[in-house]
């Protein structure tokens, strides 16, 4: 069974073609963690939120990365980090399309 983590925060920016710009090694990097899958990244600037819908193997890489990630966004100054972990349903996601097999 896959697992979606849905995290966002509080940013000041870059937002659009410069977050694009700014986080491409880090997006590069994502791609290297355990058990990850894809992700969606999610931007608000009016609101100067941003965050992302991840899909992880299991629930214990989604929680790992999530740790390891929470460390991160600390080490940049930003601790207000809201994040939850569900179990997604395959069979009713491939109904409505969802790229989960």
């Amino acid at each position: 069974m896959a697992y979606v983590l849905q995290v966002d925060f509080n940013m000041n920016g870059p937002f659009g073609e410069e977050m694009a710009e700014a986080f491409s090694d880090l997006a590069k990097s994502i791609n290297e963690e355990a058990g990850f899958l894809w992700k969606i990244w999610t931007e608000r600037p009016e609101a100067n939120e941003a965050g992302g819908i991840y899909v992880f193997e299991t629930k214990e890489t989604a929680e790992s990365y999530l740790n390891m990630h929470t460390k991160r966004l600390a080490s940049f100054g930003i601790t207000n980090v809201n994040a939850k972990t569900f179990a997604i349903n395959s069979k009713l996601t491939a109904i409505t399309k969802g790229p989960v097999s």
